[in-house]
């Protein structure tokens, strides 16, 4: 691939997506990690609400345990149970159990979302690179990733939080993607995620970014129950997470993956005309 020179505005095509994981490409309604976080403190005595699991969805496991224990709510509990406030050892101490119920659980949640293959045919089929990161650790990778190529998922680059030295917000994960793809400049990449954790990232890493909803972590829903689901009550679901992801910063929201060839070919028109994704 010929490097592209800084020496004027990008307005190329899009050479490579990546792609979050969990509620994204796989596990649809980010199930498995939800209920990982409400078993782990449930370990610990400590009842938490999956709405409280959710929230700080995307960011590294450990740093996700931290930040539920920063809640005043889960705090309180906290405090209530054990005598004082959450401290590092508390961190310490509810992720060992979050690591290898992670590990026991992560299989079963490997199912990729509807839309994925024909999407990753298609941006293949254009010669982009397709990347990948995930607030998963390395040894939970382990088995997710041979788990949905079984599946028939196999981006072309894997990079975990543990690779890093800091996960989501920070860039750095998006950046090994670039390197490991050899693709520059970052302006021609696409982040797609389901997480405000996802569009910060991206936004960090100078990325077009998409946040996907249905499939997601805010929605919460499997594919069978969002089916199932009166469909004004499923749209209201997805007006809040859509509403969240566009706060955050995306600067396309879709239903789900299947929706995302069509806002790549409109961000590469937005290319040709030499925006960037830098203006809010």
């Amino acid at each position: 691939m010929k490097p592209f020179l800084r020496t004027r505005v990008y307005d190329g095509p899009v050479r490579a997506v990546v792609l979050d994981w969990a509620g994204t490409a796989v596990d649809h309604g980010c199930l498995g990690p939800a209920a990982v976080f409400v078993q782990a403190f449930a370990l610990h005595g400590v009842e938490v609400a999956v709405s409280e699991a959710r929230e700080p969805m995307g960011s590294e496991k450990r740093e996700h345990v931290r930040r539920m224990l920063a809640m005043d709510s889960v705090a309180a509990r906290w405090r209530a149970v054990h005598g004082h406030v959450p401290h590092e050892a508390d961190v310490d101490a509810v992720y060992r159990d979050v690591e290898p119920l992670m590990l026991q659980t992560i299989a079963a949640h490997a199912v990729p979302v509807p839309g994925l293959a024909e999407f990753v045919d298609r941006v293949r089929g254009r010669g982009m690179g397709l990347g990948s990161c995930t607030g998963y650790t390395g040894p939970m990778m382990e088995v997710l990733v041979p788990e949905a190529a079984r599946r028939g998922y196999s981006p072309d680059v894997v990079v975990h939080a543990s690779e890093v030295p800091a996960g989501r917000p920070y860039p750095w994960m998006c950046y090994l993607n670039a390197m490991r793809l050899g693709v520059h400049p970052m302006e021609s990449m696409v982040k797609i995620g389901d997480t405000v954790a996802d569009m910060h990232e991206a936004r960090n890493a100078g990325m077009w970014t998409v946040g996907v909803v249905r499939t997601g972590n805010d929605v919460g829903l499997s594919e069978v129950d969002a089916a199932r689901m009166p469909p004004d009550q499923l749209a209201a679901r997805m007006t809040v997470a859509a509403a969240r992801l566009r706060e955050a910063g995306a600067h396309y929201v879709v239903d789900s993956i299947a929706d995302c060839f069509s806002v790549i070919k409109a961000i590469e028109a937005r290319l040709a005309r030499g925006d960037t994704p830098y203006p809010a």
